[in-house]
């Protein structure tokens, strides 16, 4: 049996202990409801944003508009779920008999409140998987980026270094190259092959190395010279130009790359701060819900 004193704490009749005003029940019972509706809204939202979006091009909102509608949509979400489960825990938190008036809504409100932390970290356990899973894709975004970095650079050197790759440039084979230099190169007009093969690697080896020396510049327009019948002068110029433009396309790739990062980071920053609005308010709503149906109880249980 139970009785209430003068403050309206709950007590024992038979051991005289003061009970807690928690109402665990009300507060577990809203917050179930609460992370219900928001995952039924959720799944909703989804669905309406399937539908917004087509893979046919000037056809279906843009991705300003998507993204600005699915922020408002969390936000709405946040507000009607956790109102709702605030409000039921209001409603159905024991009522306490002898309290003032301004005890009653501090209990009710924060009962609301609690109802919203637990229905949070509910939420939070369910989405675990797929919030690991946009975790997860933003590293793999900055990783395309990274590497698609290096691949456009690799690409590039590749591409003015006669198809070589760059990465896996054997030092070695430069090395050996240089020992079997002739002070002039004789053309093969045959089998070119070779001589395009080894101008790939010493290019690929001066692309790696930021420039070219000297007497690689010198040995590969000597080389050209002989296999195109230019002069020396004209090989040389067609040296520098080559890796004049291999550089500016490592550059427009470096360029993308970042942009690219960037993008990312500043679509995770309003991601994080939308999220921390719409939770904010659903903790509001969730408390004052609560504040309404403790109203309510007490205008009906009578």
């Amino acid at each position: 049996m139970t009785d209430y004193n003068s403050r309206g704490v709950v007590a024992d009749a038979a051991t005289g202990r003061a009970s807690s005003a928690v109402s665990w029940g009300a507060i577990l019972g809203g917050a179930v409801v609460s992370a219900a509706v928001s995952l039924m809204l959720l799944t909703a939202g989804a669905g309406l944003g399937f539908t917004s979006v087509s893979p046919w091009s000037n056809a279906g909102v843009t991705a300003t508009t998507f993204g600005i509608a699915a922020l408002a949509w969390l936000a709405i979400v946040h507000l009607i779920a956790a109102g709702a489960g605030g409000y039921l825990a209001g409603r159905l938190r024991t009522k306490r008999v002898g309290l003032h008036t301004d005890e009653v809504a501090f209990r009710d409100t924060a009962h609301g409140f609690m109802t919203w932390a637990v229905s949070a970290i509910v939420s939070v356990m369910l989405i675990a998987s797929a919030t690991s899973a946009i975790v997860g894709g933003t590293a793999r975004l900055g990783a395309s980026a990274a590497s698609g970095l290096g691949s456009a650079v690799s690409g590039a050197a590749s591409q003015a270094a006669g198809r070589v790759d760059v990465s896996n440039l054997d030092p070695s084979a430069y090395v050996t190259d240089t020992l079997f230099r002739t002070d002039k190169p004789a053309p093969s007009p045959t089998d070119p092959a070779p001589a395009r093969a080894e101008v790939g690697r010493i290019v690929a080896m001066s692309i790696r190395n930021g420039e070219i020396a000297p007497a690689d510049k010198t040995y590969v327009a000597s080389v050209i010279a002989a296999q195109t019948g230019i002069s020396q002068a004209d090989a040389e110029k067609r040296i520098d130009d080559g890796i004049a433009k291999t550089k500016e396309t490592a550059a427009k790739a470096e360029q993308t790359a970042r942009e690219a990062a960037d993008t990312a980071r500043k679509a995770a920053a309003s991601f994080a701060l939308a999220s921390f609005i719409a939770m904010l308010i659903g903790a509001l709503a969730s408390s004052y819900g609560a504040t309404l149906g403790g109203r309510a109880r007490d205008k009906f249980d009578t």
